[in-house]
Parts: C-alpha cells; sequence; structure tokens
C-alpha cells in the first residue's frame, strides 16, 4: 500500500503523520493529497463521513500555506461547532511542527470580541461554521478577501442544515482566482449547484459509489408499534451489553426525553443537541469519548461532531426526513477500517422509506425481530459468566476468605456456581420474565430473520464461544465459520458478535454439519465450542448441540472458555446497570425553545 512519504509532502508533515502515529493513507488521502499538492486547481471529493478527509485536504492546505505572511489564505467551512473545533484541532497537530501557522477557529456560542482579536494577531487558516462567518463579515471582523484556498467540508451536511444562501454570501466575499476544495459524503443538486456557480473546472474523485454507504455497516430495521419504540430501543440495549452507540432522535425534545428514560432505567446515557450550551455540549462530548457515556441520544445536527471511530451501533429511533442524513448517521459507525451495525425502529407506515434507503445507498437491510425476554435473559446470563471469569481477582479479599469460606461451607461447586450467577441473572429474569412481543408483522415478513432458534422457516439460531476479545466482529466471524463448515455466502445469516460469545443463524439443514464439524474443534490449541441456543421461554441457560464437548478444566459458566486476547476496555460493562430494570438516575441538561421541523417527508 502507498505510504505517506509517496504522496509529497513535505518532511516536516511526515514527521507529524508519524507522531501521530498514522501509517497508511486511506483511499481519499491517497487520491487528494497529490493532485492538491502538485496543482492549484479546484476538486470535488465524495467520500463517506469517517474516511479521513480532513487529513485529505488539511495536510495539503497546510504545505501550500505562506507562514511569513500573517494574511489569511485559507478558509474551512464546516456546519457545527463540534466539527469546527475538531477540524482545528485537527490541523494544530498536523502543523505542530510548522512554526509561525496559526489555525483560529471561528463558530457561535462563544465571544466573537475574542475570536475577533484572534484574527487580528494574524491568522494564515480559519476553520468557521457558516453562520458566524457570515455575522463577522457583516461586522468588518475578518477579511476573506485574499484568501487563496476555501474549503467545504460536510458540503451536503451544510447545505442540508439551511446554510445555502449563507455559504453563497460568503463565497461571494472571496476572490474569483482561489482554488475551491469541495468535501462531501453525497451529492445532492444543492452541492452541484454550488460546485457550478463557484468552481471552476474540478477535478473529480470518489471513494465507493456516489451516495452509497460504507460495506462495513451492517444495515437492520425492526417493526414495532408506534408506542413501542423507547422498549423496542431498551431491549437492543440490553442484547447487546457492550454496546458504544449513537442513537439519532428527529426533534430537540425527543432527543432529551429518550435521554432522560434511558438514565433513569440505569444506563450511561446523554443527550446531545442544540439547546445545550457549549460547555454542555463539551460535557457530554468528553463524557462520551471516555466512555463514561455509552448511549449518546442526538440530533443530526449536534451530532456532525462526533469523531470517534469504535462506535459500535447506529441506531435510528426516527428515520431522518433526508435520505442523506440516513447516510450520515450510518457513517459514524464502521470507521477506520472497524464494522459497525445501523439499527432503525420503524412502524409498518415507514416500510416504503426502507426501500427508498436500499436504493440510494445500494445495500440491503436485514429485517429482524427486537428479542424477546429469555432471550436477552440468555444472552446476559452469558454476558455475566464471562465478566466473572475474567475479573481481576482483588488480593484485599484474601482477608477475607477464613470467613467467607465458613458461611458458603456445604455449598458443592455446581450449585456455588448457579447462587452466584443468580445474583445479576434474577433481575433480569423477573424483568423479562413475562414481557410481551414487541414485533408488528409486517408485508416484509417473509425476510425477517428471528431471533428464536428454530422459527417457522427452518432457521436455527446458534451460540459460539468466540467473540470481539478474540478479534472477531460479524464480518469475520461469518467468514470464519463459512469456511470452517464450508457453506455458501448466504448461508451464516443473523451474525450478533458480544465481547466474549457470539450468536449466528443458519437453514436448519445445515445443522448437523455445524455441530459435526465443531466437535472437539480447536484453534491454536483453545476448544471453540458451537450449540444449538436455548428456546426461549426457558431459562436462558443453553443446550448442548450433538457432538458438544465439556471440559471439567475450562473456566466460565458451563465449562465454557473465553480467553483470548482483550480488544476491550472490561470496565466499561462493570459500569452500566442495563441489568436493573427501572432505576433512578440524574438527567442530563434541560431542553429549552423548540425549533420547528422544516423539512417535509421527501422518501
Amino acid at each position: 500500500m502507498t505510504k505517506f512519504e509517496a504522496l509529497g509532502l513535505d518532511q516536516s508533515l511526515l514527521n507529524a503523520i508519524s507522531d501521530l502515529g498514522f501509517e497508511s493513507p486511506s483511499e481519499v488521502q491517497e487520491k487528494a493529497i497529490p493532485i492538491l499538492l502538485e496543482s492549484e486547481t479546484d476538486l470535488v471529493a465524495l467520500a463517506q463521513t469517517g474516511t479521513g478527509k480532513t487529513a485529505a485536504f488539511g495536510f495539503p492546505l497546510i504545505q501550500k500555506i505562506d507562514r511569513a505572511s500573517r494574511t489569511t489564505q485559507g478558509l474551512i467551512l464546516s456546519p457545527t461547532r463540534e466539527l469546527c473545533l475538531q477540524i482545528t484541532n485537527e490541523m494544530v497537530h498536523y502543523s505542530k511542527y510548522e512554526k509561525g501557522l496559526n489555525v483560529v477557529a471561528i463558530y457561535g456560542g462563544a465571544s466573537i470580541t475574542d475570536q475577533a482579536r484572534q484574527i487580528k494577531r494574524g491568522a494564515q487558516i480559519i476553520v468557521a461554521t457558516p453562520g458566524r462567518m457570515k455575522d463577522m463579515i457583516n461586522r468588518g471582523l475578518v477579511d476573506i478577501s485574499k484568501i487563496d484556498y476555501c474549503i467545504l467540508d460536510e458540503a451536503d451536511e451544510m447545505l442540508n442544515m439551511g446554510f445555502f444562501e449563507d455559504i453563497k454570501d460568503i463565497l461571494s466575499n472571496t476572490p474569483k482566482e482561489k482554488s475551491t476544495w469541495l468535501f462531501s459524503a453525497t451529492m445532492p443538486k444543492e452541492v452541484s449547484i454550488i460546485a457550478k456557480k463557484f468552481m471552476n473546472n474540478p477535478q473529480e474523485i470518489t471513494v465507493g459509489a456516489k451516495n452509497s454507504g460504507t460495506n462495513n455497516v451492517q444495515h437492520e430495521y425492526y417493526v414495532v408499534g408506534g408506542r413501542d419504540r423507547y422498549p423496542a430501543l431498551k431491549r437492543l440495549a440490553d442484547t447487546n451489553p457492550d454496546i458504544f452507540s449513537v442513537i439519532f432522535c428527529r426533534t430537540k425534545r425527543d432527543t432529551q426525553k429518550v435521554a432522560e428514560k434511558l438514565i433513569e432505567d440505569g444506563y450511561n446515557a446523554g443527550a446531545l443537541h442544540g439547546d445545550l450550551s457549549q460547555n454542555q455540549r463539551d460535557l457530554v462530548m468528553n463524557s462520551f469519548r471516555k466512555r463514561q457515556i455509552q448511549m449518546l441520544v442526538a440530533t443530526d445536527v449536534a451530532a456532525r461532531g462526533i469523531d470517534v471511530d469504535d462506535i459500535t451501533h447506529v441506531i435510528n429511533y426516527q428515520l431522518p426526513d433526508e435520505i442523506e442524513t440516513y447516510t450520515h448517521r450510518s457513517g459514524r459507525t464502521g470507521r477506520a477500517g472497524k464494522t459497525g451495525v445501523s439499527m432503525v425502529i420503524i412502524t409498518r407506515s415507514e416500510l416504503r422509506k426502507i426501500k427508498a434507503i436500499e436504493n440510494k445507498i445500494k445495500q440491503s437491510f436485514i429485517a429482524k425481530t427486537i428479542p424477546t425476554g429469555m432471550e436477552i435473559c440468555e444472552i446476559q446470563l452469558y454476558h455475566l459468566a464471562n465478566k466473572i471469569k475474567d475479573t481481576e481477582i482483588n488480593k484485599e479479599v484474601d482477608n477475607y476468605l477464613p470467613a467467607i469460606n465458613e458461611v458458603l461451607e456445604g455449598i458443592d461447586r455446581e450449585e456455588l456456581i448457579k447462587k452466584i450467577v443468580s445474583v445479576e441473572f434474577t433481575r433480569f429474569f423477573n424483568y423479562y420474565n413475562k414481557a410481551k412481543d414487541l414485533n408488528i408483522s409486517s408485508p416484509r415478513d417473509k425476510d425477517v430473520i428471528g431471533s428464536n432458534n428454530t422459527l417457522n422457516n427452518g432457521n436455527v439460531r446458534y451460540f459460539i464461544n468466540v467473540g470481539e476479545k478474540d478479534g472477531y466482529d460479524w464480518m469475520s466471524l461469518k467468514d470464519f465459520i463459512r469456511d470452517t463448515v464450508n457453506l455458501g455466502q448466504d448461508d451464516i445469516f443473523k451474525v450478533d458478535v458480544k465481547e466474549s460469545f457470539s450468536f449466528f443463524n443458519t437453514d436448519a439443514a445445515a445443522t448437523e454439519e455445524i455441530l459435526k464439524t465443531f466437535t472437539d474443534f480447536k484453534v491454536d490449541g483453545r476448544f471453540v465450542n458451537v450449540e444449538v441456543s436455548k428456546n426461549p421461554g426457558g431459562d436462558g441457560g443453553g443446550r448442548r448441540g450433538r457432538g458438544g464437548r465439556r471440559d471439567s478444566k475450562k473456566s466460565g459458566f458451563g465449562g465454557r472458555n473465553g480467553s483470548g486476547r482483550d480488544f476491550r476496555n472490561n470496565d466499561r460493562s462493570r459500569s452500566r446497570r442495563s441489568d436493573r430494570g427501572p432505576a433512578k438516575g440524574n438527567s442530563s441538561s434541560s431542553s429549552g425553545k423548540r425549533r420547528t421541523q422544516r423539512k417535509s417527508d421527501s422518501y
């Protein structure tokens, strides 16, 4: 693969790249950087969120700036405060060895006087939101009449947010002979209008198909009643104990309401929307980046500043008005070469929107069912067993062992295990034991991949004792099982990877071959066990399939071994309290005045 050294970057930038730990350029960087360095040209670059677009324009811009001049030479426009600050921070890191280069952020919610003062001291590069930039131009606080480079980052999102007129006004204050670089995930007609009006024969590069989604994201939808959205969300969270997600709502009011409900039910959640102050938004984002918040509920506008590579799930609590917005949402996961899942909770009346999105992103959705209460109990039981096995022993316990042993005297090993796991498991069981089925039948039911172990259409669900900590995601685990059993591409489906174990489905016809193949099966000296998952409605345990093997030397619940490389921070799962049912917690910040929805249903 091409290295950064081959792209024509100065040594000072290469040193910064080395410090940042970048090894090889992404596709958009590999395509854009040489073009921007070699000539003064306009460029339209289409690439999904999370593909490294900031570095693609940031490195060439820094290299072309005249540091000896204090004149503003480069302007970067971005849709939100968060993204503006993020780009500024990254540009500062990229230019750490460029003495005399100043990058200034201009955005709303902060002192305009302080920002004007920073620009007056000398800012060769300004990163700005359109609203604040237009305000400063009108007040005569900034001069962009001599810039050489103008970058429109996340152009489609800026226009989708209603900044079309602002951008036109800002660009009209810039010189015609400048170079304009437009970076966007999609190419709606408004972006094309900007390109035609303000760009001169731009070169175009495309990473992936236009307006398509990334192949690293699995798209799923769940059909429920309109009043069951929140219970469905809760079950999806409980089915994924190590979830690290962004949940999208359409309005600020719904965002705040869902976040408060999650907090009350004991989840580590937070809200991110436009009614929060800048300080509140910073606190929420810092907590999210540190994994203190595992479920971030956000509006589309506020989420534009989220740049976290290992988000496991994007959950569409409500679908957006525009299909392009769904593309941006799903682009929050499956970043930096990792895989992710985009879930959509919909009602029957919204099913037509799924087909419209499929046509746009050129990917198919998998229809799935909301897990039953007993399925959640089963997953949480396996998760608890592995958490117990992986817990580091605190040596201070040794001082109390004699007294503890005396209390537990006479309880055999099997009964003790049952009592230990029952302490936590009973909470889930009591909460979900009589929980209703949330699923609504739909015209696409024939496509639904259910969660039960044996369904009417002959699907079987399996448990396997490997997961994320063994280096697997849903894509690589599917390939491993398929290649091991010699099955076809579509024979393995509904692959749900947890931290230390996973589930998958096949047609019933493949069951005998799968169980036979995984009898006494080892990988690197470790037994890999596959068994048929127990029917929902049982006690939540696992049922041993034919040919399975128990090894008394293996640790963990039911003798399963969950050893392997640790790719996750196990403390995260310990801090979650989803297994406590409804619980009181502190709600996040309050909501203020509401803005009316201005977009119509365009699907």
